[in-house]
């Protein structure tokens, strides 16, 4: 076995743990974040008067929503799986 196949079983291992992690929290919950990371930065750049923060905080929101397709993805395709199989 060479580098690149250690590497590829490393990370597919990684990258099932990371799913099977992630696939126990609702996608809902991760929109929830997402609009609470939105309304956090109103809070902060609005109310608190510091915009960079208000930013800062602004910009979680994608990586949030991104995560919770994902997410779906992998149980969407999981379930896919589990209905070929039988």
């Amino acid at each position: 076995m060479d580098v690149s196949q250690s590497e590829q079983i490393r990370e597919g291992d990684l990258t099932r743990t990371i799913e099977e992690q992630t696939a126990k929290i609702p996608s809902i919950n991760w929109l929830g974040l997402a609009v609470g990371s939105m309304v956090a930065s109103f809070i902060a750049a609005i109310v608190f008067r510091r915009r960079g923060l208000g930013t800062f905080i602004g910009l979680w929101a994608p990586s949030l929503m991104l995560i919770g397709v994902y997410n779906k993805i992998v149980k969407l395709e999981a379930n896919l799986e589990r209905s070929r199989m039988h």
